[in-house]
């Protein structure tokens, strides 16, 4: 069950669109049917994804790096998904699931340090692509999903590619694999409120675990270290995963409230966390957390900036919303923006978006408010969008979406109208 931030995945939330991607992307549809090689559109595709979402964002390590490149991720989505295969975006898989976006995986995998000779335990194979990507870097690959028809069809995917270290199984993921522990490392691709004790059980001393922990839109990505039989925590980075599905997402102690939706630290008051990250808000790029007394609001507002137009510059964050009560948000924020460049796609421009899923997780509509692209001082935005009454997630997003320029943005809120 691979998750990411549901950055659209994290979540259909594109942060590259450049026009020679494109094309790739286009090409890689009618070549698909074809043995790939080293000149074809998947591989130059997978170039650009990795040196642009993977490369870019921090990630180092060159074995990870490597099998980034080499894994053709096309082959794990369903044929109408190919086009977007290598873009930095999760994309639905079925079961209410993602396949998680490319910097995350390379991002949880490099954080686990891998050693060739060591046993890996995955919780959510999802569709095959994390395994996939590990498999080159260690002896052994136990993987684990919960939902019947992803694990059937992740099996057969790593079967016909090849992928004979990687072993499968259909479970509660949160009960690890106990026959085949201790692990050398585990990856957990859904989210939890707090690490399984299985889990921390079958963790060989001295074992790394990679896991997004937390409430069910407010989570963090930690590294966990077994020490003397406990675990030592460090906190990586804010993120937004799916939770695990059934018994695990029903049993969470603090659950979000759908009929009262807000934006967490829509007045960016809160210090950076670890790795200077926002809280509160995920998937961000490219963005500095000013303080000035220039602010419309407290002390503090977010400024994105982007030179290269395609590029993504921006922060999302996912929250609960019943569409059969709750019928319309009003978006209020203080907005300045400056130098704005447009590309063709009129998607790439600054604004706040809503983009709205049903129960099983499908986009059901989106909501703007904006695009903003004339230079501008601070001005207050008051503006109301409808929510689809099939709508019970959704994600809010801020920034320049592809857009050059500057564009800054203040006390961000979100109150649910009945009426």
């Amino acid at each position: 069950m691979q998750n990411s931030p549901k950055n659209p995945h994290d979540w259909r939330n594109t942060i590259m669109h450049r026009p020679s991607l494109t094309l790739l992307l286009s090409l890689l549809v009618f070549a698909s049917a074809g043995p790939l090689t080293a000149e074809d559109p998947a591989a130059a595709a997978r170039r650009v994804m990795v040196e642009e979402a993977v490369i870019a964002n921090g990630v180092t390590d060159q074995r990870v790096i490597q099998s980034m490149m080499s894994t053709p991720r096309h082959e794990f989505v369903a044929y109408k998904y190919r086009s977007q295969a290598y873009y930095d975006m999760a994309l639905p898989i079925g079961g209410q699931q993602t396949i998680s976006s490319p910097f995350i995986v390379a991002y949880m995998t490099e954080s686990l340090e891998t050693k060739p000779d060591d046993k890996v335990l995955e919780i959510g194979t999802g569709s095959g692509f994390q395994a996939a990507i590990l498999s080159p870097l260690v002896k052994d690959v136990y993987s684990i999903e919960i939902v019947p028809e992803l694990g059937r069809s992740a099996a057969r995917t790593l079967r016909r590619l090849g992928y004979e270290n990687v072993h499968t199984k259909i479970g509660d993921g949160y009960k690890g694999w106990a026959e085949h522990a201790p692990f050398d490392k585990i990856i957990v691709t859904c989210s939890p409120e707090k690490p399984p004790q299985p889990l921390i059980d079958q963790l060989r001393e001295g074992g790394r675990m990679v896991i997004p922990v937390g409430e069910r839109y407010q989570q963090t990505l930690y590294l966990f270290t077994k020490k003397d039989g406990k675990l030592v925590a460090e906190a990586l980075r804010p993120t937004l995963f799916v939770p695990m599905t059934g018994t695990a997402e029903d049993n969470r102690e603090v659950k979000p409230d759908p009929l009262h939706p807000f934006a967490a630290n829509g007045d960016f008051e809160a210090d950076l966390q670890e790795h200077d990250q926002m809280a509160g808000w995920y998937y961000q790029r490219q963005f500095e957390l000013v303080e000035d007394d220039s602010a419309p609001q407290g002390k503090r507002f977010v400024r994105f900036q982007n030179s290269d137009l395609g590029r993504t510059s921006m922060a999302l964050q996912g929250f609960g919303v019943d569409g059969e009560n709750v019928h319309r948000l009003q978006i209020t924020a203080w907005v300045k923006t400056s130098q704005i460049g447009l590309g063709d796609d009129r998607r790439e421009a600054p604004m706040i978006a809503v983009t709205f899923y049903d129960a099983a997780r499908r986009d059901v509509g989106r909501g703007v408010v904006g695009p903003f692209v004339a230079d501008s001082d601070w001005r207050q935005i008051d503006e109301t969008i409808r929510v689809p009454p099939a709508a019970r997630e959704a994600l809010l997003r801020i920034g320049l979406f592809g857009a050059t320029g500057e564009a800054c943005f203040d006390d961000v809120k979100m109150t649910p109208l009945t009426d």
